[in-house]
């Protein structure tokens, strides 16, 4: 998955799910090592990619 968002949303505004009432929201600002991480006002949040549901553009 690293690798696909890398490729494809690098930049993107994303909605994160990751079960329960674990979502998140932010642009894609990295994806390396097993981990994205997102900006949001100005604050970054970093998520095991294995813990990563499903992903879909903001819109």
């Amino acid at each position: 998955m690293q690798s696909f968002i890398v490729e494809h949303y690098l930049g993107t505004e994303l909605d994160i799910y990751c079960g329960e009432q674990d979502t998140f929201k932010g642009t894609v600002e990295a994806c390396a090592d097993g981990v994205l991480t997102i900006s949001k006002d100005n604050k970054y949040t970093h998520i095991a990619i294995d813990k990563i549901i499903a992903i879909w553009e903001e819109k």
